[in-house]
């Protein structure tokens, strides 16, 4: 972990207790609760940072997410409510991140999102907050965004042709543009902020997870994606523009200078499994 790291760090974890339990949860549990920092995001930013994943906190929230595990697959976030596709791909990017890919539990989540995939090629989000128009026929871009990042770390990457699906369906989104599915998300000017860290549907997170699919690196709609990124770089490096209030006094995402995003994120080492390199200008 880098030294000047720590007090970022430390400042997450200082918010383990603010939901009432530790491991930022609630008492009964609930995993996304108390945004930005959650369970299941925390864990996310440490990682970034370098906390490794036998850290006992990190094992503890492991241990956490694997508690709302179900036989199908799915991973329940909170002991009320439903189990929607965009929280399972949450939580099983978590764990993958943490190194469980190779879990048998872990497996059985690919094998439950390879099974419900849309027809449109994405997955969806049953959960219809603005009614039933016509928009909410298509899958979930957030979603499908997610579930792709986490068939990074499966061993199906780039030989599964339902992930060329979905793929496909996000580069289309590139041309649609509107609000489309339930959750209407669409490509619009804040789109094109860039945001880190990833906590949503934006340019960065998906020009990030489409690079590592042999089926979009070569797609015009990808290379116009690509093109919008580069453009805003400044001496190479991607200044983030937009935060969430709450994490804007951590030096690892602070607002028009991310050095450790820039660091990691175009980097293009495949050691540490990011897939954007910027070419020289």
């Amino acid at each position: 972990m880098e030294q000047q790291y720590m007090a970022d760090v430390e400042a997450i974890l200082s918010h383990r207790y603010d939901n009432g339990a530790d491991y930022w949860t609630t008492p009964d549990h609930k995993l996304l609760k108390g945004a930005p920092f959650t369970t299941l995001e925390s864990a996310l930013y440490l990682l970034e940072l370098g906390v490794p994943p036998e850290d006992e906190v990190m094992k503890h929230v492991a241990a956490l997410i694997f508690d709302g595990w179900r036989e199908d697959g799915r991973i329940k976030v909170s002991p009320t409510g439903g189990i929607y596709p965009c929280h399972t791909a949450l939580a099983v990017n978590v764990l993958c991140r943490m190194g469980y890919a190779d879990d048998e539990r872990v497996k059985k989540s690919f094998d439950y999102f390879l099974v419900t995939q849309q027809q449109d090629g994405g997955w969806k989000c049953n959960k219809y907050s603005f009614g039933r128009g016509e928009e909410t026929a298509y899958s979930t871009p957030y979603t499908t965004l997610e579930v792709l990042d986490l068939f990074r770390y499966a061993r199906v990457l780039n030989k599964e042709q339902r992930l060329d699906r979905a793929v496909e369906f996000l580069l289309e989104h590139w041309v649609i543009r509107k609000p489309i599915s339930p959750c209407h998300y669409g490509i619009g000017s804040r789109f094109m902020q860039i945001e880190y860290p990833f906590r949503g549907y934006g340019l960065f997170y998906y020009v990030y997870v489409l690079s590592f699919y042999d089926r979009a690196k070569a797609d015009p709609r990808f290379l116009e994606a690509f093109e919008a990124l580069r453009s805003k770089t400044v001496h190479g490096e991607v200044p983030v523009e937009r935060v969430v209030p709450k994490l804007g006094a951590l030096r690892f995402c602070k607002k028009r200078r991310d050095e450790r995003a820039c660091h990691k994120a175009l980097s293009g080492d495949p050691a540490e499994s990011h897939g954007v390199t910027l070419p020289a200008a």
